[in-house]
């Protein structure tokens, strides 16, 4: 166990945030972990003093100086141009990695999958995450997915380094790349290259629909899952849920130079001030960062107790059963219980012991300068754009007369579609449009400059054409790199 004091950033967060942070800092102190806390406020109050943020400038000063942040749940507004603040931390602070171990802990506490241990390793900064999003249209909205090839190579090598420290066996990738073939197509291609390194490790892909039925159904099956963002936000909650409550379970965002520790949950203020709440979610957090930080043996001292705390019956109201629990307690109550379990072991469920710590499982980028990214050997070529136009969704083939009226001698149109279903030429009636159009003008002789795209755009302005953004299309090395229109 490491001696040298460690300093944790603390935030009590929100609704039940101060009632459970207090509830783990109590037993973070009676552990004899010596850690010492930084207090800093974040949520809702920042929010209300007109920091859309939810975080004061200085407080970041704060987080940078210690490197480890434990942060209870907090409020989010909605709308009002207010930015999720967890998504904001994680960015900022480049938290590459979100991972949740979701185990039962049957018969102490109910579910349907008695044998399920499975960690879920989510991308943590990019995909619909980046939050670029745009109203384009009287009836269109746009959210982009980005993925990008460092991202993806940094949480797929975390997963196998994951698993390799933790002795996992498989890891399994949720992707939905027979549909989106470019974004997930990349981050499947990346994990089947990256895998290929852990010989030792098994490995597969799985949809992410039949993936995540087959987890809800037979989680035994999967040992850990590695993902892009947006699945692995959903998908997580569907593993903690299953496993016998969200409210159990906790995560780790980790980076290479910081880490953020937190309960899964929500700050559930319909019951905050009644004392009811689990601490659980974020006293699991506390252990993994006391993993983190050096003190496995702390870490295993605490969950132990919890552990036995758990398989005494002392539970609180959200897993407290007739059939499984001794005492229904309040947040107080399961924290006293705990303390006083401090060294003991559980009599059933698996004692626990944790390896050494890793503080940051190398995420090298290997294959950024390698196959995949050769940027000195590929040949990247402008082959034409999409222009996006508003249009009322009427009279196609007078859309059609207008944007043929704006070609030039270099880009031809080529078809435009609705929704991204290919509606010129040849469309069916039976389609059905909105005001948002993306019209294909293709190359017709080779590559072409941006100064041609510049004087195309001119002219399908001066045609009356509404245009809302653009896409360029490019081939490297004579690969389309877009995808085409549904039903071209």
């Amino acid at each position: 166990m490491s001696k040298e004091t460690q300093v944790v950033t603390v935030a009590y967060g929100d609704g039940i945030g101060p009632e459970i942070m207090g509830a783990t800092i109590r037993i973070l102190n009676e552990s004899g972990a010596g850690l010492r806390f930084d207090e800093i406020e974040v949520g809702e109050k920042i929010y209300k003093k007109g920091i859309k943020a939810g975080i004061e400038p200085g407080s970041w000063d704060v987080i940078q100086k210690n490197k480890i942040f434990l942060k209870a749940p907090i409020t989010t507004p909605q709308g009002g141009g207010v930015k999720s603040l967890n998504v904001t931390l994680r960015k900022t602070l480049g938290l590459f990695a979100n991972v949740r171990p979701c185990k039962s802990y049957s018969p102490y506490v109910k579910t349907k999958h008695p044998d399920m241990d499975v960690v879920v390793v989510r991308e943590n900064e990019e995909d619909t995450y980046g939050g670029i999003e745009h109203r384009q249209t009287f009836e269109v909205y746009q959210c982009l997915k980005l993925i990008t090839l460092p991202g993806t190579e940094r949480i797929v090598r975390y997963a196998f380094e994951y698993a390799k420290a933790n002795n996992r066996k498989r890891v399994t990738c949720f992707t939905k790349d027979n549909i989106m073939k470019m974004t997930d197509g990349l981050f499947h291609d990346v994990f089947k290259a990256v895998s290929a390194e852990y010989p030792e490790i098994d490995s597969d892909n799985m949809i992410v629909d039949i993936g995540t039925a087959r987890l809800a159904d037979q989680p035994e099956r999967f040992d850990v899952i590695v993902m892009p963002n947006l699945y692995g936000d959903i998908v997580s909650d569907v593993a903690a849920q299953i496993s016998g409550s969200v409210g159990l379970v906790g995560s780790a965002n980790i980076g290479t130079e910081c880490a953020m520790f937190e309960a899964i949950h929500g700050s559930a203020p319909d019951i905050a001030g009644q004392h009811i709440a689990n601490p659980s979610g974020l006293i699991q957090a506390a252990v993994m960062m006391l993993v983190h930080i050096g003190k496995p043996d702390i870490a295993a001292k605490i969950q132990n107790a919890w552990l036995r705390t758990l398989e005494d019956g002392i539970h609180t109201p959200d897993v407290f059963s007739e059939e499984q629990s001794s005492q229904k307690v309040s947040t107080e109550e399961f924290t006293d219980a705990l303390i006083q379990r401090m060294g003991s072991m559980p009599r059933k469920l698996h004692v626990v012991s944790y390896p050494e710590a890793h503080k940051m499982i190398t995420a090298e980028l290997k294959l950024s300068r390698g196959e995949f990214k050769p940027a000195n050997r590929i040949k990247r070529e402008l082959k034409g754009v999409d222009v996006f136009v508003y249009w009322e969704p009427d009279e196609p083939e007078k859309l059609a007369s207008q944007l043929k009226a704006g070609e030039t001698r270099e880009l031809a149109l080529s078809m435009f579609t609705n929704r991204g279903t290919k509606v010129w030429p040849n469309g069916l009636d039976e389609t059905f449009c909105t005001d948002h159009w993306r019209c294909r003008f293709y190359s017709k002789n080779g590559g072409i400059s941006q100064n041609q795209l510049i004087e195309l755009l001119q002219n399908l302005s001066n045609n009356g054409i509404d245009i809302i953004k653009t896409e360029n299309l490019y081939e490297f090395d004579k690969k389309k790199a877009f995808s085409l229109g549904q039903g071209e």
